[in-house]
């Protein structure tokens, strides 16, 4: 469950550290309070956006951290996955930074994580029954959600998924294939065309540098002699002087002659010795070094890397990408020689795949069709303790083609008056109807999943009186294994709840601050007091809101 929420700089919350315990929570405050910011820091530490217009006016960045305790294994589980640590006693702390310059940044258990991880685990932690929510129960697609949930055909669900996923791959395999005798001809030729014009080429990886550095050699032949020449002369000498060889010969004759009268001579006559050996093995070296100008040879590599040049305009530049071009048009063309048996092939494995997703999608449907019956009973029995006993509630499911969710199309119909035919519920349900059908469905489908926490945003708007009364009886009842918050504007539902949270501003020079306070029985009773009848609260206001906490 939630154990702790603190929120630092968040709207007009500057700080606050709400506790929270199990049971029924209800929080309560005047308009424009700060209830709503609560569930938005809510949110942002379940990984939904957050944005910079959130960061309190004046301060750099904001904070939101969330404790979690009594956490099932499955979600610890989840933490090794995405390899965060676990707490030696099981808890789960998040925190969510928002900056207003630079990356906002996320921490599980104290190690960086990501939004996406956030993503993860929130559907783990909390679910979060907010307005949007009663009116996303409009659309059919969520109606086929919640059915699915119910009857337990999730996994059954992912089963279909990849059956049907599979067929489709197949089919777009076939549709491929579909080509025109004629069109096959064509690209047959031209592929038969580039396939000679590469292999005849016999391209090599790593030629063309190679021919391009021959090339510049021999266009620089005549600069490259001349300095061959020039080095061998300096080297072994010529008419008009003395080469290095012969003038360190006899340095080092000489040198070698003193040495053993001059001992501080002998290193050096060592290292003439040394460079002597050194010359000589260079002399070797350009001694079978000749570079000749060759126009017939220089003209041959200008032809061929012309020909690469081509080539690589047409096939992809590089000696790489004209080999990967080549082979895929033998892969292409091995394609239409082959096609006929391709395509009987891939028809064999679609009539399986079809066979298979067929008969997946039908159990699917009479899984759905099983557990509409005992949905629709459940939620009916629900909203008759919400008074809506005169309410019909069934659902319509029409066979369609195979698509990525079976092949039912599930809407869920309502007539709230009687005499009235059952009608999709967005031409017939108001926000206060949907509010307790939604309620209704949550509480049919709350031990479908092991989510701990559940919070309601005024989940009330719309109902009054008795029906407000039985709202906060079934959201108490539903604690009764579930953390449950609320947010409401009803003294009935207030005065039900476990524990009590006042949501109230007030303002410090010039400054709107939001502050959180768990109210006492009497606290609880001058707040009950309040949402009967306002700012100016009677003794008979205070006399009826104890009777009310008494009651619940």
């Amino acid at each position: 469950m939630l154990a702790q929420l603190f929120i630092r700089n968040i709207a007009v919350i500057e700080k606050a550290s709400i506790d929270f315990e199990g049971g029924f929570t209800v929080l309560t405050g005047e308009t424009g309070a700060g209830k709503s910011i609560i569930i938005d820091a809510i949110h942002a530490v379940l990984g939904e956006r957050a944005s910079k217009e959130l960061v309190r006016s004046g301060a750099s960045s904001a904070s939101v951290s969330a404790l979690f305790t009594g956490l099932e294994e499955e979600t610890l589980s989840l933490l090794d996955q995405l390899s965060l640590p676990r707490e030696e006693d099981g808890s789960l702390l998040i925190q969510r930074d928002i900056r207003l310059e630079g990356r906002p940044s996320c921490k599980i258990n104290g190690a960086p994580a990501t939004v996406s991880m956030l993503k993860q685990l929130g559907p783990k932690l909390v679910t979060i029954h907010g307005q949007h929510e009663s009116y996303e129960l409009l659309s059919p697609e969520v109606h086929m959600t919640y059915l699915d949930s119910f009857g337990g055909l999730e996994g059954l669900l992912e089963e279909y998924q990849a059956a049907y996923h599979a067929l489709r791959k197949t089919q777009q395999e076939l549709e491929a294939l579909q080509t025109d005798e004629g069109e096959k001809a064509r690209l047959s030729d031209l592929l038969h065309y580039q396939i000679d014009e590469i292999e005849a080429a016999n391209v090599q990886v790593g030629e063309q540098d190679e021919l391009e550095a021959q090339r510049e050699m021999i266009r620089n032949s005549e600069k490259i002699s001349q300095a061959l020449d020039f080095l061998r002369s300096i080297l072994s000498g010529d008419e008009e002087r003395e080469g290095l060889l012969g003038g360190i010969s006899q340095a080092s004759s000489q040198a070698a002659k003193i040495a053993p009268y001059l001992p501080e001579l002998e290193e050096a006559s060592q290292k003439l010795q040394e460079a002597g050996y050194l010359l000589e093995d260079v002399e070797g070296a350009l001694h079978d070094i000749s570079v000749e100008f060759d126009p017939e040879l220089l003209e041959s590599i200008e032809e061929r890397l012309d020909l690469l040049y081509k080539l690589g305009l047409k096939y992809g530049g590089s000696e790489e990408k004209i080999l990967e071009f080549l082979e895929d048009c033998r892969t292409r063309l091995h394609q239409i020689e082959f096609s006929d048996e391709e395509r009987e092939r891939l028809e064999a494995l679609y009539e399986e795949q079809k066979h298979r997703a067929i008969a997946l999608a039908r159990k699917l449907s009479e899984g759905r069709k099983t557990a509409s019956s005992q949905f629709i009973s459940q939620v009916k029995g629900e909203l008759a303790f919400l008074n809506m006993p005169g309410v019909q509630f069934e659902t319509e499911i029409q066979r369609v083609p195979l698509y990525a969710m079976g092949c039912d199309r599930i809407q869920f119909l309502v007539s709230a008056n009687k005499g009235e035919p059952p009608k999709p519920m967005s031409k017939i349900a108001s926000g206060g109807e949907l509010s307790r059908i939604l309620l209704a469905i949550k509480t049919v489908l709350s031990g479908k999943d092991k989510v701990h926490t559940l919070i309601f945003d005024e989940v009330d708007t719309g109902i009054s009186g008795a029906a407000a009364n039985k709202v906060g009886q079934k959201l108490k009842q539903v604690s009764q294994n579930r953390q449950v918050l609320c947010i409401t504007h009803l003294a009935q539902m207030a005065a039900l709840a476990d524990h009590h949270l006042l949501i109230e501003k007030h303002v410090e020079e010039e400054r709107t601050f939001t502050q959180v306070q768990e109210l006492d029985f009497d606290g609880r009773k001058r707040e009950v007091a309040r949402i009967i009848g306002g700012d100016q609260i009677t003794d008979l206001q205070l006399k009826m809101a104890e009777e009310m906490l008494r009651k619940g």
